[in-house]
């Protein structure tokens, strides 16, 4: 059975910490990313998610949001929970980042999308 409770750190560095989920099935957390497009200084940024409730395989799908507090971007992540033979648990995901542009007419170059795989530290 995958638990998203606890602290999960992915390929590039970037460090996650979830709460239990609530009775409906949401959670909260922080993030604080290795990586930025920014010369700000990085800073450990909120996040609320949902997880789907978990079918007899226990390998739920989740969802959630960072509300970045040193940049004008918002990043949406969508992913599943998988358990190895072993027990390991990994979180894959796919993210889309959309940063603050001057006007409609910039839309076009607002986003940015990637994959990332979280594993868990505790």
């Amino acid at each position: 059975q995958c638990n998203l409770q606890g602290l999960w750190r992915n390929e590039l560095g970037s460090n996650m910490t979830l709460s239990a989920l609530d009775a409906a099935g949401t959670f909260s957390g922080s993030y604080h990313t290795a990586v930025a497009a920014t010369n700000k200084q990085i800073l450990v940024s909120p996040l609320q998610g949902a997880q789907q409730h978990p079918s007899a395989k226990g390998q739920p799908t989740f969802g959630f949001t960072v509300q970045w507090q040193f940049a004008d971007s918002t990043t949406a992540f969508v992913g599943q929970c998988f358990v190895d033979r072993r027990g390991k648990e990994t979180l894959e995901t796919t993210w889309l980042l959309w940063e603050e542009v001057p006007s409609h007419r910039d839309a076009w170059k607002a986003t940015r999308v990637g994959t990332s795989i979280f594993t868990r530290i505790k």
